[in-house]
């Protein structure tokens, strides 16, 4: 069973790289995501960074 979930899954892998390797929609569209998540991503790290900096500067007073 397991041995099955695992090839499917890396069948599912590949059949789906090759559409987006193939297909001008679909690879665009992957990179409107990543950028759209890391951008996500970046606003995160820096709500983060400023938090911690507010928060040392707290400290030190």
């Amino acid at each position: 069973m397991e041995k099955m979930f695992c090839l499917g899954l890396v069948f599912g892998a590949v059949g789906g790289a090759l559409v987006v390797a193939n297909s001008y929609k679909a690879r665009s569209l992957v990179k409107k995501s990543q950028s759209e998540f890391m951008e996500k991503v970046n606003e995160m790290m820096d709500e983060k960074l400023q938090n911690a900096q507010g928060q040392h500067k707290e400290g030190k007073n």
